[in-house]
């Protein structure tokens, strides 16, 4: 949390792809709501007081998407026992749509230049 506070999500994300694509050749992502304030996920076993926001954990995997780097992926430690009117199922469903909704239609559009390479 000290670089996110220090640096912002942008620079620290920026940096962490920059090094992974050096050192992978894909990433297994396993995002664990935990780390989410509790105010956007109230839903989890261990909640963390000042942890990441929503809007910060939406441009992270805007980004991870972005740089195609990301190979599979999870969202772990959803209690819906001790979530508050579903929030952080809403909000882990959130941030999984907005990757594989992008990450779907980056796919579809890759498929489409493909067959119209094929297939002209």
């Amino acid at each position: 949390m000290h670089e996110i506070d220090r640096l912002g999500m942008t620079k620290v994300m920026e940096e962490t792809i920059a090094y992974l694509k050096e050192k992978t050749d894909g990433v297994h992502l396993s995002l664990d709501l935990d780390g989410l304030d509790p105010h956007d996920a109230p839903g989890v076993g261990t909640p963390v007081m000042g942890g990441i926001s929503y809007r910060e954990s939406h441009l992270a995997m805007e980004m991870l998407q972005e740089a195609q780097i990301i190979t599979s992926a999870e969202f772990v430690e959803v209690n819906p026992i001790l979530d508050e009117k579903n929030k952080t199922a809403i909000c882990a469903v959130g941030l999984w749509v907005r990757y594989s909704e992008k990450n779907y239609y980056n796919r579809n559009a890759a498929a489409d230049k493909a067959a119209a390479f094929f297939f002209a």
